[in-house]
């Protein structure tokens, strides 16, 4: 028997950004105006997080780590999810050409809420647990909007379940929300600074000349995003934190020579990273910096700056880890020349 016949009128499976400006709260809901029948599951973003609900500029150095598609949350209270399902299986039910396999399905899930009939795995309900109001709530399924692959997105498909004030979800609902989920997610939105790499000679050097690279502590610092779930009984936060380790640097052209070799100029005991480059150091080589050994010509090459960030997040319950690393990075045009002599 299947279940997509059921088709809800309302976004209560679909997170739903509501805006907010850069570094404020965000939500994002199930629909509803949050008072009644709609107080569905609510995640707020705050920190340094994206603007409107969006995917912040962090790109995981681990190309297998995804943010999860979807999850389970608390949604209604039995009275309430008893109003908002047994309207929605009246309708469809009496919507014309609903027999067969359909109308079979939605009389089975009809009976599941309402005569205790078990449905597969999961036991029945009597009277869409009414009688167990404020004690608990159903979960059910809710998408991440920013997930772009459908499939991923409706990969919880599980029908509403109950969960008593307390207790965990039961272990069958792997994707139900946790600490870890929530931690995901504030990596997901999280919003790294944009920074630009000090340079000398700024924007313009010379062929074979040591250009030096460097970023002050005061530029950057450590990074924080926060997810957290309140309902009435339930509450869940997780708080990721980005600590910048390292920067790369990308020439943008195979000819020049990067310092050190690798690219990777680590942090230092002072939390900065390079050395700035200052009068009578013209001779050295700069601990992070490149030397361009050809001009650049009527154009420019693009000098890539990438910062590495440590991952970590603590939640609720002293949860805690690490995730993947992150990394953001800027462009900047450098213009290299030719160093001019005169032959007398």
């Amino acid at each position: 028997m299947t279940l997509s016949v059921l088709a809800f009128t309302e976004a209560a499976y679909a997170a739903k950004p509501v805006g907010s400006d850069k570094g404020a709260s965000t939500e994002q809901t199930g629909g509803g105006n949050g008072k009644g029948i709609y107080a569905a599951a609510r995640i707020t973003y705050s920190g340094s997080v994206a603007p409107n609900g969006g995917t912040g500029n962090v790109m995981s150095t681990n190309v297998n780590w995804t943010p999860p598609p979807c999850w389970y949350a608390p949604y209604l209270g039995a009275k309430d999810f008893k109003k908002k399902m047994s309207a929605d299986i009246e309708r469809q039910m009496s919507a014309p050409g609903m027999g067969g396999h359909a109308g079979a399905a939605l009389s089975e899930l009809k009976r599941h809420y309402e005569d205790d009939y078990g449905w597969t795995d999961t036991p029945g309900y009597k009277d869409y647990n009414v009688d167990k109001d404020g004690e608990g709530m159903f979960w059910a399924a809710v998408e991440n909007p920013n997930e772009l692959d459908l499939l991923k997105r409706n990969s919880c498909n599980a029908l509403p379940f109950w969960v008593d004030n307390g207790e965990p979800p039961p272990p069958q609902y792997e994707q139900a929300i946790t600490p870890q989920i929530l931690a995901a997610l504030a990596h997901q939105h999280m919003q790294l600074p944009d920074t630009e790499v000090s340079l000398a000679p700024e924007q313009t050097t010379k062929v074979n000349l040591p250009t030096w690279a460097w970023l002050d502590k005061a530029v950057f610092d450590e990074v924080q995003a926060t997810a957290a779930l309140n309902v009435p009984g339930f509450n869940l936060q997780a708080t990721t934190t980005a600590r910048p380790v390292s920067l790369t640097l990308e020439p943008g052209t195979d000819d020049a020579v990067t310092h050190p070799a690798s690219g990777e100029c680590t942090i230092d005991n002072d939390g900065s990273i390079g050395e700035p480059y200052a009068r009578g150091k013209a001779d050295r080589t700069p601990p992070c910096g490149i030397t361009y050994l050809r001009s650049s010509g009527d154009g420019t090459y693009n000098l890539q700056a990438t910062i590495t960030w440590d991952i970590s997040w603590t939640g609720t319950g002293g949860a805690g880890g690490n995730l993947p690393d992150g990394t953001f990075g800027n462009g900047q045009a450098v213009t290299v020349q030719e160093i001019q002599s005169v032959n007398r």
